[in-house]
């Protein structure tokens, strides 16, 4: 009796051990993966500006699947550069278009700015005015800049519009961007620094004086979606869209391409 007595003791006691290590497991476990899900600080390199600016107006989330290595499309050309763009299509890299999460104009810098490194850049006179000196006929300027009288023989509609500057008749001639800044950032644009945004926006390559009702018209759109009205002048509207897209590295859709395709070679 007393044996059986002795025997049960040690093994209650070995079981309330037992009992004691398998907390004591649990325990720990708990405790590891509590560690485990703790976020550790790292310490590393600054952001850069460019991401910075970016990020800084709510644009943390870059489209998937929209990064592009240098030299392929979305890698403008050296700013400054002063190779001649070529009007030939094959060489653009056609891609689906990216998001148009962050565009806004203002990512583009102050419009019509001179300090920009283009032709006509830090001339004193904005880019704008540029344009309309440019294309137009028969100027007049208020300051030897700011254009205020002109007669412009419009592009996209063959029509003869007389400018006037003014509130309510500047409007009647407007400055396009050939390739539209919104088409310029969903083709690669997006992954730009300010400098090759600001440089795009004020390329003389990709401005032209036109009416400006043919301009609203047209708005964003890419050359399988607008051409100008004007039959005569869509080989030159294309081609340019070409030169501008190739001196940037900007990618086409499929379409646009086959609009690209058809005209090269015909002006």
């Amino acid at each position: 009796m007393g044996t059986t007595n002795k025997t049960s003791g040690i093994v209650s006691t070995l079981l309330q051990l037992a009992l004691i290590g398998l907390i004591m497991v649990v325990t720990a476990v708990v405790l590891l993966g509590s560690l485990a899900g703790t976020a550790v600080p790292v310490i590393g390199p600054a952001i850069s500006a460019t991401r910075e600016w970016i990020a800084g107006s709510g644009d943390e989330q870059e489209p998937a699947g929209n990064a592009v290595p240098p030299g392929s499309a979305g890698a403008p050309m050296a700013l400054g550069g002063t190779s001649t763009p070529s009007p030939d299509p094959s060489t653009l890299v056609v891609a689906p278009q990216a998001s148009m999460n962050g565009y806004a104009r203002v990512r583009f810098g102050q419009a019509w700015t001179d300090d920009v490194d283009v032709e006509g850049g830090n001339n004193n006179c904005d880019t704008r005015n540029d344009i309309l000196a440019r294309d137009l006929t028969a100027v007049t300027t208020l300051d030897g800049c700011k254009v205020a009288s002109g007669t412009l023989v419009d592009p996209y509609t063959a029509e003869i519009i007389g400018f006037m500057r003014g509130k309510d008749t500047s409007a009647a001639v407007q400055v396009d961007h050939i390739v539209a800044l919104a088409n310029s950032w969903v083709s690669g644009a997006w992954t730009w620094d300010l400098p090759a945004l600001k440089q795009i926006a004020n390329d003389p390559l990709n401005l032209l004086a036109v009416d400006g009702p043919a301009n609203m018209g047209k708005g964003a759109k890419a050359a399988d979606e607008w051409l100008p009205p004007n039959p005569a002048f869509q080989c030159t509207y294309v081609k340019r869209q070409v030169m501008v897209k190739n001196k940037y590295r900007l990618s086409v859709t499929a379409p646009e391409k086959a609009v690209m395709e058809r005209f090269h070679g015909q002006c």
